[in-house]
């Protein structure tokens, strides 16, 4: 199939189809970074703008390494340290931007929809690297790129996540991804975590840690964001450990080849164990790996489909 779209704001709205051009696409550009010259001419000339309202480390890095890659000018914008601080809107921001003749901007933002409103209102591609609590479309499709990878398919799979369901927007497009390509999702959390209509996505909920794990495939294991704590909305640390967190012992009564993921950073200790974090069933470095190609592969289709746009409208 041909992409069309010259954004990427969210998993919820594209078809299985879709999901799978991307994967493919991230296939064919991951063997690029395993080169002795890691780059390929497919954006030269294209410009690049991340822009973060939010702090990141592996997301930002990810990207600029994926565009550096395909060829494309990197420009690194931090909130803090830009006109934002003037009060500038996001829109203004956006706007320009694109007057300096930027191709893509890749937005991250505090507040859910903002990626949305900034695409309805520019010409260039955006690219959601996070909003709010909405999604984080490309962290979902390297989380199920690694997991095809890793076993082969994702049709029938059973995925849980757990963790800190009602805060995360990883859960989300992951819950979108997963359900669209044939998998069981389960989330599984405590019960002041799981928010109010999430079962709406297609994915089943549980406050049973060992019963989800006795018939998981794979456990994607979220970042407790206690810095949203507000009025004692979350478990105690060491508590939510004991009841919720991953660790070699449940771990053994699980399936053998079992893939724990954690989309970062981990706090360990209290989602999970080290030895579980560094041992045999982990694929948390190499989600980070397939990240690159992953971006490679969005950052390319958007550019592509933005140019087709616009040599019709000419």
């Amino acid at each position: 199939m041909l992409w069309t779209r010259k954004d990427l704001l969210g998993l919820e709205y594209l078809s299985a189809e879709e999901i799978g051009l991307i994967l493919d696409t991230a296939e064919s550009f991951k063997e690029v970074s395993s080169r002795e010259i890691k780059k390929v001419p497919a954006l030269r000339g294209k410009t690049a703008v991340n822009l973060f309202y939010e702090p990141s480390t592996r997301t930002r890095i990810s990207f600029e390494v994926a565009a550096k890659r395909l060829s494309a000018d990197v420009i690194n914008i931090a909130a803090e340290a830009s006109s934002v601080r003037k009060g500038e809107t996001l829109i203004d921001t956006g706007k320009n931007i694109q007057a300096l003749k930027a191709d893509i901007i890749v937005v991250r933002h505090n507040c859910s929809g903002a990626a949305n409103m900034l695409a309805r209102s520019l010409d260039v591609s955006v690219v959601n690297a996070g909003d709010g609590w909405h999604e984080h479309p490309t962290q979902a499709l390297l989380d199920i790129f690694t997991l095809k990878e890793k076993l082969g398919k994702i049709k029938g799979l059973n995925v849980a996540i757990v963790g800190d369901i009602a805060h995360s927007r990883v859960a989300r497009s992951n819950v979108w991804g997963l359900t669209k390509l044939g998998a069981k999702v389960t989330l599984c959390a405590p019960e002041m975590l799981l928010p109010p209509g999430i079962e709406m996505t297609g994915a089943g909920t549980s406050s049973d840690l060992e019963e989800v794990l006795k018939n998981a495939d794979a456990v994607n294991v979220l970042r407790m964001q206690f810095e949203r704590d507000e009025n004692t909305a979350f478990p105690e640390q060491l508590d939510y450990f004991k009841k919720f967190g991953i660790t070699e012992e449940r771990l053994a009564r699980a399936k053998d080849n079992i893939v724990v993921m954690h989309p970062g950073p981990i706090n360990r200790g209290i989602e999970m164990s080290s030895g579980v974090a560094d041992g045999k069933n982990s694929v948390i470095l190499e989600q980070v790996t397939n990240g690159i190609a992953v971006r490679m592969a969005v950052l390319f289709l958007v550019s592509q489909a933005r140019d087709a746009s616009r040599s019709s409208d000419a």
